[in-house]
């Protein structure tokens, strides 16, 4: 069963989760049910396919092992190969489901949300290294954080920090129906953006192109923009149902979309656009990555670094999304973008070439928009087919 699906899904959801929702405006704790909750999800999820299911139990216990004996490694010692060690260990099941496919029609290693789920056993393998966990979290609250089932699928990338504090957190009855309140209005957010904007994109326009476009290079621009918007609103409906289900469980997951659209530049697009992702990875490869060299003393030219950085963040994001050249190439544009504004950026502070008023404003977003959708459009991979 795809989690937020279909109908039924939701009622089911509805069902399981009413204990929750009669706890919660008694102002009682209701961490354990909801525990028991994410078990019975995750099996109506995965009941479809054994073999994800297996992949999902194995590929949790690989983690949880990883995860703790590093962990208590960590108490003892520092060496930097036993923490890249791990950290490849961490990232080695959703390298396999990568790769397996090229291989074999048969992918024993994949299962839905490995991407998410693997982020969250890596990150916390880094933040045990930076000496921001120090001691090996109780199981159940390991386990809980990694197979947290509304954002199991997509996301968003929560942190195990900040979800451990939440779970600590005593909710009042009147803080909970304002939680309550929230949930249910991204839920309903959640329906218009997924099952009535997206899917009326996708069916009255993306689906008639060949009966809308009068040529190839109409087909190809109507396919370019209305796909933007399509992705957007079937992404950030989806988005909408996961957090809104963890406020009703308690948990307040970050969010995922900030008005991507009206970004005024191609770096405060990715502060806007899937933003728990690309977050992650700024924080986990671009900042790293940057750290290192910059201890190493291998680059000393700032901008250089940083350029570098930023190659290195978008084609492993590219490459993340698949093998395929779709993928990379909108990795390797992305990466390019941002190499491009860096360059703009540093060249207008000093010659201030280009004002920031209300004009130049609006102009920014105009021009940011298309050089998005562009991007999208070299994602769909219909930028190698003759026709949308």
């Amino acid at each position: 069963m795809t989690p937020y699906g279909s109908f039924t899904f939701f009622i089911i959801l509805a069902v399981l989760l009413a204990p929750t929702v009669i706890l919660g405006l008694q102002g009682k704790r209701f961490h354990s049910y909801n525990m028991f909750v994410t078990v019975i999800a995750l099996a109506l999820i995965f009941s479809s396919s054994l073999n994800q299911a297996i992949a999902l139990c194995l590929f949790t216990i690989w983690q949880v092992v990883l995860i703790n004996a590093y962990i208590a490694y960590r108490k003892k010692a520092n060496r930097d190969y036993i923490f890249y060690l791990s950290v490849f260990l961490s990232i080695l099941p959703l390298i396999l489901s990568k790769v397996m496919p090229y291989f074999s029609t048969l992918n024993l290693i994949g299962f839905l949300g490995i991407s998410y789920l693997t982020f969250k056993g890596t990150q916390l393998i880094m933040e045990t290294r930076d000496g921001l966990i120090k001691s090996n979290p109780p199981l159940t609250r390991l386990l809980y954080f990694i197979l947290f089932f509304p954002t199991i699928s997509s996301g968003p990338i929560d942190r195990f920090r900040r979800f451990e504090k939440e779970l600590k957190l005593d909710i009042s009855a009147e803080q909970y129906k304002l939680l309550l309140y929230e949930g249910l209005n991204k839920i309903f957010l959640g329906f218009l953006y997924k099952y009535i904007i997206g899917y009326s994109i996708n069916h009255f326009f993306i689906s008639q192109l060949r009966f809308i476009a009068h040529s190839e290079f109409q087909n190809h621009l109507y396919y370019m923009y209305s796909y933007s918007l399509y992705l957007f609103f079937d992404f950030a409906g989806y988005s909408a149902f996961a957090i809104g289900v963890s406020y009703i469980m308690g948990i307040k997951s970050p969010e995922n979309f900030n008005k991507p659209f009206l970004s005024r530049n191609i770096k405060d697009f990715w502060n806007r656009w899937h933003m728990s992702l690309s977050f992650w990875f700024r924080d986990y490869v671009y900042m790293r990555f940057v750290f290192w060299m910059t201890k190493k003393k291998w680059i000393k030219n700032r901008n250089l670094l940083s350029n570098l950085g930023y190659i290195l963040l978008f084609l492993l994001m590219g490459v993340w999304h698949g093998l395929a050249l779709q993928y990379i190439i909108y990795g390797a544009y992305h990466a390019l973008l941002m190499v491009a504004y860096n360059y703009f950026e540093r060249f207008n502070k000093k010659h201030k070439w280009w004002p920031h008023n209300k004009v130049t404003h609006v102009v920014a977003i105009i021009i940011t928009f298309h050089v998005i959708c562009f991007g999208f459009y070299i994602f769909s991979g219909q930028l190698f087919h003759k026709g949308a």
